[in-house]
């Protein structure tokens, strides 16, 4: 399905529980950075979350997997108005009772803003290896391994995988203050990362789970940034919360 923002497509998956009939929640999934809706940890949160009973909505934001919109000039805040609109739709859903996000990396970041933002409409939230790091990192010019001025940013910067990155990227994440977006947010948090996340480190997850009124922590010990260890852990973790919650 397509969820149109603005004249971009976005690449939407809307799995239901079983059985689909009556009305349910709704988890809203978000992938990180040069991610996609179906990496294998996004479809292992999905598949056990429509287990409890609960629908889940994956999203190919701009610039990555099928969604429109070049690489090299998504930033930010393109993604967080991407991800208003998703939940603008969940909201005009007519099975949907409350409405959850759950994010990964720059999606969990992603998350965070998009809560603070509709916090009205947002019953709680998932943040997994989320990465409050990257306005941080572009105010002291020292993202994506490269060094550079942050007074003086370059148009373009090498992202991974061969790929090139526009510097407006940058300059969006420059004026982003995670805190001020976790202080908007009272609902239910749940903040899960890998003590051994080479990408994120865990320190920005325990710091915001630090920061966040109602939260809690799980730490995946001796795993990484996708839970390549321990990713049953960091599913029953998700699991185990929002059973919980419905």
């Amino acid at each position: 399905m397509f969820i149109e923002d603005d004249g971009i497509k976005l690449v939407a998956k809307l799995d239901m529980p079983a059985p689909a009939e009556g009305k349910h929640p709704l988890v809203i999934i978000i992938h990180g950075f040069t991610g996609y809706k179906d990496e294998p940890h996004l479809l292992a949160v999905s598949k056990a979350l429509n287990e409890i009973g609960c629908a889940t909505l994956r999203v190919d934001m701009y610039g990555h997997g099928a969604s429109g919109g070049e690489f090299r000039n998504h930033t930010l805040y393109k993604w967080v108005t991407n991800a208003l609109t998703v939940i603008d739709y969940a909201r005009s859903l007519d099975f949907v009772t409350d409405i959850y996000l759950c994010g990964h990396s720059q999606g969990g970041l992603t998350v965070m803003l998009a809560a603070a933002m509709k916090h009205d409409a947002i019953k709680g939230m998932i943040a997994m290896s989320p990465a409050w790091m990257i306005p941080e990192a572009a105010r002291n010019g020292t993202l994506l391994g490269e060094s550079f001025d942050p007074e003086h940013i370059p148009d373009e910067l090498p992202a991974w995988g061969g790929r090139t990155l526009g510097g407006n990227y940058v300059r969006v994440a420059q004026t982003i203050r995670v805190e001020e977006a976790i202080d908007r947010f009272a609902g239910p948090v749940l903040i899960v990362h890998g003590d051994q996340d080479g990408a994120v480190p865990v320190e920005y997850g325990i710091r915001a789970a630090q920061r966040y009124r109602n939260s809690k922590l799980v730490l995946i010990q001796g795993d990484g940034h996708c839970y390549e260890h321990h990713l049953d852990q960091a599913v029953k973790a998700v699991r185990d919360w929002m059973k919980e919650k419905v």
